[in-house]
């Protein structure tokens, strides 16, 4: 099903004050919901590859995939969406094609880049990430970062070393423990999250939170909400203000009315019985 009216979309990507170039990758399909956001890291050029490649193939892999699991359908193993095992195996297949070309191309050499995906379906959204690229929702006035970094400050702050205040004024925020491209296979952590008309959900790159606090990006976001692309340009401006040290990107959207799935005839009946 089309998600046209159901869901407000806005992104955008900058460069900041700091870098000659922009390393960091968006792409979105607003007919089946999907956000792809990569920062990519290595080499002269090399990083803006991997993560063109994420997105790229994320993309292409997930929108197929979305046009044919068209249902209402959970894996009996996992227990996950359909949707989210696509999700999760189109960031796998990323994966081996960025590892593959770093091994092959030595301008590419070591490089790689995190992820964070999401895709809606069925009044849900499928949230797959890799590294330190976050996802956000704003409801009722509450603001939750839905993604758990894979860094090394994060393993610090789940061991009990560092506070989250203390990870917050920390200066070593970038040592990320996992990334695309990086190895042969990646462990990619998917979530699903219940979606409500009125939510707002943000996936951003680093460059975001490591320049702006997230009760300024809370601010931003209830402050300028009636304009999704007013709220991203005014995130990026506030990155930049702050010192625009790293490239920052920034998806927004905005769910307007419920999307369930359609249900056939036996999928009703099934749940007549179960209820």
């Amino acid at each position: 099903m089309s998600l046209r009216g159901k869901i407000k979309f806005a992104e955008i990507t900058d460069t900041g004050k700091v870098r000659d170039h922009n390393e960091d990758a968006i792409g979105s399909d607003n007919e089946t919901g999907l956000m792809v956001l990569a920062d990519g890291m290595g080499g002269y050029n090399a990083g803006e590859v991997a993560s063109g490649i994420a997105v790229q193939t994320i993309a292409e892999l997930a929108i197929e995939g979305a046009h044919r699991e068209e249902r209402n359908d959970v894996d009996p193993t996992s227990g996950l969406m359909r949707q989210t095992i696509v999700l999760r195996d189109a960031v796998a297949r990323a994966n081996k094609i960025i590892f593959q070309t770093a091994q092959s191309q030595t301008n590419c050499e070591g490089m790689g880049t995190t992820l964070v995906a999401g895709i809606f379906y069925d009044d849900k959204i499928s949230v797959a990430h890799v590294g330190d690229s976050r996802a956000y929702r704003l409801r009722d006035n509450k603001f939750e970062q839905l993604t758990l970094d894979h860094s090394l400050l994060q393993e610090l702050v789940d061991r009990g070393f560092y506070s989250e205040e203390e990870a917050q004024r920390s200066t070593n925020r970038n040592y990320v423990t996992r990334a695309l491209g990086v190895e042969p296979t990646v462990e990619v952590e998917v979530n699903e999250f219940e979606v409500q008309p009125g939510d707002i959900y943000l996936l951003c790159s680093d460059g975001l939170p490591d320049m702006v606090e997230d009760e300024d990006i809370h601010l931003t976001i209830s402050t300028f909400n009636a304009s999704l692309d007013v709220v991203g340009q005014q995130l990026v401006d506030l990155a930049n203000d702050h010192g625009g040290r790293d490239n920052v990107s920034v998806m927004l959207a905005q769910v307007i009315d419920a999307f369930p799935a359609k249900r056939g005839i036996l999928q009703k009946l099934a749940g007549m019985f179960r209820s």
